[in-house]
């Protein structure tokens, strides 16, 4: 905690002079510590006008210091309004790339080639990658196969291991895995691929699983103050997701078989996460700026 407080005070005037040399009308903020610098640079000695964003639908420490500050609150969703003060907050949605607005399921599967009669199921623990999902898959790899494609987006820790026990696999399931360390530019066709998501519960699920329509299990990071358990019980009760605690993989695999094998009821899921988009978010968060920078 001291180291923390030390960089923060040592942020402040190298946030000071980034201002002075910038010199904007108006500064946007996101959570996290190293946010704070800025936000109190911005209001005691430019004195210029503060908008923070809060992607995740319940705000940390940080978040809750900056918003004090701030002229103006945008939130992913309304989720969040309980916990901010009601003048200053506008629900402006989670702004994420177009390319997550333009993909075509038919189109992605041709570009990766995965074959459209297949089921396809989409991992991530997102850009690091998760070591519980991962290794949940490196016990069940045959068996998931055999239910469907993978697209598994393992961060680099794991590829390693993850990719000695594609190679062992026998040659009808090793074409079936398709393992990456992470994806930036193919990620949102590797997402309207697929028929299912499993995934961590980052507050980008609230921004790309609705643009993709995509169902969803969600498994919120344990820890980092249980931020992730809020956006995954958000997506849950809109019907758009099923929640897995970290500590309770041991049920994933026939839940995957069972959601797999319902089409039904996974067109439900899709139909609840789009009713979630929210395709204007950038825009609104652009025009709160233009609008304290008057």
């Amino acid at each position: 905690l001291a180291v923390s407080v030390l960089k923060l005070a040592r942020g402040v005037p190298q946030a000071r002079a980034a201002i002075a040399q910038f010199q904007p009308q108006a500064i946007l903020t996101t959570g996290g510590y190293a946010s704070v610098p800025m936000a109190l640079a911005a209001r005691t000695s430019h004195r210029l006008p503060l908008v923070v964003y809060l992607p995740d639908v319940r705000p940390g420490w940080a978040v809750r210091l900056m918003v004090r500050l701030s002229r103006r609150v945008a939130v992913s969703t309304d989720r969040s309004l309980p916990y901010l003060p009601a003048a200053k907050t506008v629900v402006t949605g989670y702004p994420i790339r177009p390319a997550f607005w333009q993909v075509d399921k038919t189109e992605a599967r041709r570009r990766l080639a995965i074959d459209t009669q297949d089921r396809l199921l989409f991992i991530t623990g997102a850009t690091h990658g998760a070591h519980t999902l991962n290794h949940m898959v490196a016990g069940h790899l045959p068996r998931l196969l055999e239910l469907c494609q993978i697209i598994h987006l393992s961060g680099h820790s794991d590829q390693p291991r993850l990719d000695r026990l594609r190679r062992d696999l026998p040659d009808r399931l090793r074409s079936r895995y398709h393992l990456y360390g992470y994806m930036h530019e193919d990620l949102p066709w590797a997402m309207a691929a697929a028929d299912l998501a499993l995934m961590r519960a980052g507050a980008s699920v609230m921004g790309e699983l609705p643009a993709i329509g995509l169902p969803a299990i969600l498994v919120p990071y344990p820890h980092a103050g249980g931020h992730q358990l809020f956006n995954a019980r958000f997506m849950a009760d809109a019907g758009a997701a099923l929640v897995v605690e970290d500590s309770k993989l041991n049920g994933l695999l026939p839940l995957i078989g069972e959601l797999l094998a319902d089409e039904a009821r996974r067109a439900t899921m899709a139909e609840a996460t789009r009713r979630l988009a929210r395709p204007d978010a950038a825009t609104n968060i652009a025009r709160l700026l233009l609008e304290v920078a008057k």
